[in-house]
């Protein structure tokens, strides 16, 4: 808990990696395992789509894919919970790891196995890639809820933003280090799949040294992780009691999410061949595929730079425009992106302006945190994020017919047609419609105002 001496002191981005060096030796290893992972699902979940292209599956079968992502994120948790209540945390954990790591090898395989042959029935080799995919989300099943209680106990309530900063841009080096490595591996490699094939073999060289590392160093047993959950009834008894802040940030940001979520896993195919540009340079020539992974690591730099600032402007101006400002940067990038010109400098522009969703993160989990009760954080963002993920299921889908669909409608001597350009347009307006749902219904946490 905050004392009222430490409610004075500022929360700096220092504070994250001291305390992070000062953890017990049992909590530090579980930290550094959880990076490892998600390191390596930074380095391979991006390029997924374009990898399930090149082996041959449509643009609605790559946006089922996405949907089927949405699916697991959205129901993991609270049977990661479940399962961790059965056999015990350090089991659980282990499980969870050797699974992501095993979902790492068979997307590995998808491309060395190519088509299978069952009888009469072939399976496209695409088929192994959502075989992994269930196994590879497998870490994601634990801590969302607990890092949220975390925060709220140890910030002043008005300097939860900044909190959450500091926890964000430690967890952020990951996300940037990811897509680098993967860029680096694909620059020297002569295709797409040899290079996928390399950086998927890093990933499972990750998973298999921080799931040993895990099983033999943490010791969990004062962990309570996953202990909370008491079933159906507690959801609808959470869904009762949520705050009343927390339901126009929860409409606008479902709409949001649902918008993002019709266009993410086509950013990589944008780049790669609808647009189709590479980078040259620096003495340096990069293919398409390579250059994906720089401009995520572009988009991350600025999302690391810009949280702390933004963090800090909240502060004298509230919660709510920090908010707003990452709503409308979700919002208006699928539009921008699609109708780029084929331009390498406008390509790392647009992604860097991309960077800046991540600005109003803290002050987005700080406004979703805030408004609870001191002892139910973990529970209020549980509740939060089933509710959301739950609505954005569908979205990938969605935006996947759209992309791949041929056909049009006459409206006067107007011709809307399907294909990237509507998938991508739709998403901005769906975007938009939750930017001005928050803007006019949006309400700031009290400590903030």
């Amino acid at each position: 808990m905050a004392t009222e001496t430490g409610a004075e002191e500022d929360v700096d981005l220092l504070d994250s990696f001291r305390q992070f060096f000062a953890l017990e030796r049992d909590v530090l290893v579980l930290s550094l395992s959880m990076l490892a992972f998600s390191l390596a699902f930074q380095m391979t979940s991006r390029y997924v789509p374009e990898y399930m292209r090149i082996l041959g599956a449509s643009a609605g079968v790559i946006g089922l894919y996405g949907s089927v992502g949405n699916l697991i994120s959205a129901v993991y948790p609270y049977p990661g919970g479940a399962v961790s209540d059965r056999i015990g945390s350090r089991l659980a954990l282990t499980a969870f790891a050797t699974l992501a790591t095993v979902g790492f090898g068979i997307w590995y395989l998808a491309s060395v196995v190519g088509d299978i042959a069952l009888g009469a029935v072939t399976l496209p080799a695409w088929t192994l890639v959502f075989v992994g995919l269930f196994l590879a989300q497998a870490w994601k099943s634990f801590g969302l809820g607990a890092t949220f209680a975390i925060v709220k106990q140890s910030v002043p309530p008005g300097r939860l933003a900044m909190g959450f900063a500091s926890t964000e841009v430690f967890r952020r080096i990951g996300f940037l280090l990811g897509p680098l490595a993967a860029a680096a591996l694909l620059a020297t490699t002569a295709t797409f799949v040899d290079g996928f094939q390399r950086v998927l073999l890093v990933a499972l060289a990750c998973g298999v040294v921080a799931t040993v590392a895990q099983h033999v160093l943490y010791d969990a047993s004062e962990d309570t992780l996953g202990k909370s959950f008491e079933g159906i009834d507690q959801i609808l008894a959470d869904l009762r009691t949520m705050p009343a802040t927390l339901r126009p940030l929860l409409v606008a940001d479902t709409f949001v999410r649902f918008a993002n979520g019709m266009v993410y896993v086509f950013f990589v195919i944008v780049v790669t061949e609808f647009l189709s540009v590479g980078f040259t340079g620096f003495g340096v020539q990069l293919r398409p595929d390579a250059f994906f992974g720089i401009l995520l690591g572009v988009e991350m730099v600025v999302a690391i730079v810009s949280m702390a600032p933004v963090a800090k402007l909240t502060e004298w101006a509230g919660l709510k425009p920090a908010v707003a400002l990452g709503f409308l940067v979700y919002a208006v990038f699928p539009l921008l992106l699609i109708f780029a010109p084929g331009d390498q400098w406008v390509l790392v522009l647009l992604f860097a302006f991309s960077g800046l969703r991540f600005a109003g993160l803290p002050a987005h989990k700080a406004l979703i945190v805030g408004p609870a009760e001191q002892d139910a954080g973990g529970r209020v963002t549980g509740t939060y994020y089933l509710i959301r993920n739950t609505l954005v299921i569908p979205s990938a889908a969605f935006g996947g017919w759209l992309y791949g669909s041929e056909w049009a409608v006459a409206v006067g001597d107007i011709v809307i047609q399907t294909g990237p350009e509507l998938a991508f347009g739709v998403a901005t307006v769906v975007g938009l419609v939750g930017v001005a749902y928050f803007a006019v219904f949006g309400r700031e946490f009290e400590a903030y105002e």
